[in-house]
């Protein structure tokens, strides 16, 4: 069977289960997708050990050629990266600019080196020789949120307009910053050169301000594009060519295409999007993109609730899941917490903010993409044939799986509850300033 003929029943198996959801389940799309895959891989492990029917051998055999990094991270990522810029307000985005900021650089960054450290010790404690650079590495890919797998579930809630906007705003950039990161973290681990602090920082400043810089210019090309055609099919078509061609060419320059989709995907839906397009067009983009959006996300789901069926597990392994979700979990705490010890001084916010960025805080197929691209066969258990990419990759399902379906879809609670805080918080503001009105 063929890569595209793979792709192809997937989809269709993610609609079915989607379908399926829709009429029965009623849970959020991409959990139930997530958990009905989780089922069926499960099934199929079953089964064959069973010896029912074997499915388990052909069922990995086609998995595998898929190349899952590649169909994320060069492939999918920049079309559901620039959708989430489409749907970015920029106003919403200049009066959270320097907490979205904070977030996605300085956050990020406490919470790779917490968790790097934290591992480095436990694994010394547990008699596992784990070197600190890898430790390091596993807190670069799973620290920074997915906005993908946040997009597919926060922002269908409807959660209070600030915390919303930090939410998609840190995801969204923070994830752009955290390749950078781990790819600077990458070279260092398996670079061949020995890594500087002058080529690290130009590593760093390439992809990140180079990244920032080509969506800007490409949102640019983009809209005089978009703005000197008055036909409705070719406006729509022109928004392809971002996340096509323009990702592709992100790659060729050696800057961060996810962090030039996002910036040419906020251009286009707060600039060309009532200057640019006609009306018809203006009125059809979201709903376009909302679509594509949600098939992509389906196929995305699907092939990570069914990645388990490419993993072997050990005792160490199960060892390390264990520790590694309340680890991942404390360093999103500390990290959102102390940014919050600042932002307080200057505003007052949804009492309920630290813990829904905590517990929104969600990873998905990105953390999973950047771990299946560690090199295999750098031993660290050799006798048991236990590898660098093995640990890591297990690490990261485990967090990955919990953050989906536990935190998904037990966060609609803490939501509500800050709209209603939201509410009184309204109130408050109101009737102070009738007081003074009043007193006046």
């Amino acid at each position: 069977m063929s890569v595209y003929q793979t792709l192809c029943f997937l989809s269709a198996a993610a609609m079915l289960i989607a379908f399926v959801n829709s009429k029965i389940g009623r849970m959020q799309t991409t959990i139930a997708i997530t958990a009905g895959a989780m089922m069926l891989s499960l099934f199929i492990l079953i089964a064959g050990q069973n010896d029912w029917f074997q499915l388990t051998e052909i069922a990995t055999e086609t998995l595998a050629d898929i190349d899952f990094e590649d169909f994320l991270l060069q492939g999918i990522l920049g079309f559901l990266l620039f959708a989430g810029g489409l749907g970015i307000k920029l106003p919403n985005l200049k009066d959270q600019k320097w907490e979205i900021t904070v977030l996605a650089l300085g956050a990020t960054l406490f919470s790779t080196f917490f968790i790097g450290f934290a591992l480095y010790g436990f694994c010394n404690l547990i008699g596992i020789q784990f070197d600190l650079i890898y430790c390091l590495l596993f807190g670069a890919l799973i620290s920074p949120t997915d906005p993908i797998a946040v997009l597919a579930i926060v922002k269908k809630l409807k959660a209070p307009e600030r915390v919303s906007t930090q939410v998609e705003g840190e995801s969204l950039f923070n994830d752009g910053f955290g390749l950078v990161i781990f790819v600077t973290l990458f070279t260092i681990a398996f670079g061949s050169e020995t890594p500087t602090v002058g080529s690290v920082t130009m590593l760093f400043l390439q992809e990140a301000l180079g990244g920032i810089i080509y969506g800007f210019v490409l949102g640019l090309v983009f809209h005089y594009l978009i703005s000197s055609t008055d036909d409705h099919s070719m406006e729509l078509l022109l928004t392809i060519g971002i996340p096509t061609a323009g990702y592709a060419f992100a790659e060729v320059l050696h800057v961060s295409g996810p962090l030039s989709m996002v910036v040419s995907g906020i251009m286009i839906g707060n600039w060309t999007r009532y200057i640019g397009f006609s009306k018809e067009t203006e009125d059809h983009l979201d709903h376009f993109w909302e679509l594509v959006d949600e098939f992509l996300n389906g196929v995305l789901f699907l092939l990570i609730g069914m990645s388990m069926l490419l993993f072997q597990f050990h005792q160490e392994d199960w060892i390390l899941m264990a520790f590694s979700i309340p680890l991942v979990l404390s360093a999103r705490y500390l990290s959102v917490a102390l940014a919050y010890v600042g932002f307080k001084r200057y505003r007052t916010y949804n009492p309920w903010s630290v813990r829904i960025l905590t517990w929104g805080g969600l990873r998905g197929g990105l953390a999973l993409a950047m771990a299946l691209s560690i090199p295999s066969g750098i031993w660290v258990i050799e006798d048991k044939l236990i590898d660098v990419k093995e640990i890591i990759l297990v690490m990261t399902y485990s967090v990955v799986v919990f953050s989906i379906l536990v935190q998904g879809s037990t966060i609609t609670p803490m939501i509500e509850k800050a709209k209603l805080a939201e509410k009184e918080m309204e109130a408050k503001r109101t009737a102070q300033q009738t007081d003074g009105q009043q007193q006046e």
